[in-house]
């Protein structure tokens, strides 16, 4: 038997009310860096389009990718400070790397 004697490890979390203002700030954050994510698929897809396309330049995109999924995945939605930061954050990327592309 295993260690947590059959029970699902989303029961043995302690309870969280969230409010609609936690809610709604956590999903965009999480917006927020699926927009930067896909930027960098802007970024990718225009290179690859390209006549000679960079390896390096689709390398550290999906590097980038990767890497904001797992800062995705850190995201907390009862450090309200984090989620703002996020909010502003990942934004910003996404129109940095969207602009690079134009």
């Amino acid at each position: 038997m295993s260690a947590n004697n059959g029970i699902s490890i989303t029961h043995q979390l302690p309870e969280h009310e969230w409010s609609n203002e936690e809610t709604a700030a956590y999903e965009a954050a999480v917006e927020a860096v699926n927009g930067a994510v896909g930027a960098y698929s802007a970024l990718i897809a225009a290179e690859e389009a390209k006549p000679e396309p960079d390896p390096t330049v689709i390398a550290e995109a999906r590097e980038a990718q990767s890497r904001l999924a797992r800062e995705r995945e850190e995201l907390r939605s009862v450090d309200a400070q984090q989620i703002a930061d996020a909010r502003t954050r990942y934004a910003a990327l996404a129109r940095e790397v969207l602009a690079s592309i134009a």
